[in-house]
């Protein structure tokens, strides 16, 4: 019902890229993510609250993926049942 769909899934050397739609019920429409190895390198959100969205991206770089998916997994927005950040994590753990 909230699952991120993945549209692309690339890994160059330890450098991996990944794309995932979000569910409708969230502002943001999409949410692309670099790794290094375990490592957040960078986030980028399209669309939803550009100043959230941002925030919360610059807080996630430099930390362990199972760390971005720990303290965001599970946070509600509005009522929705998901958020941004819940989508964040989401899109993450797919990216097992």
């Amino acid at each position: 019902m909230f699952s991120v769909k993945k549209l692309s899934d690339t890994t160059v050397g330890n450098i991996r890229k990944a794309s995932f739609e979000t569910c409708a019920v969230v502002c943001s429409t999409r949410i692309d993510i670099e790794l290094e190895g375990d490592v957040v390198r960078k986030i980028l959100f399209t669309n939803g609250c550009h100043g959230n969205t941002q925030g919360v991206a610059a807080l996630c770089v430099g930390m362990k993926k199972d760390e971005v998916i720990a303290r965001l997994g599970g946070i509600d927005c509005g009522g929705r049942g998901t958020s941004c950040p819940d989508q964040l994590a989401r899109a993450l753990k797919e990216m097992d």
